[in-house]
């Protein structure tokens, strides 16, 4: 169960990204990566940007931009389902 609301967590975050006008573009590949962990608290007030979902029924990693309250812009690595019904 707190798996499912982790991952409708992530994946809200992932549609305000997209309602907030962001183009997708960043420096990912500068920022360290912080791999999830179940049950970690995160600290996001705004998402940069999202993976998206992969076309498949597959597991899959991805990535999340986002700014914590502090101002800085973290990166957080992690997996994702992909979607199955989409394919």
């Amino acid at each position: 169960m707190l798996k499912q609301a982790t991952f409708l967590t992530l994946s809200l975050l992932a549609t305000s990204a997209m309602a907030d006008g962001s183009d997708g573009r960043d420096d990912s590949d500068q920022l360290p990566q912080h791999p999830y962990q179940y049950g970690m608290q995160l600290d996001v007030q705004k998402v940069i940007s999202v993976t998206p979902r992969p076309q498949s029924c597959d597991v899959a990693p991805a990535t999340m931009i986002y700014v914590d309250s502090h101002g800085d812009t973290q990166r957080l690595d992690y997996l994702v389902m992909g979607d199955c019904l989409g394919s």
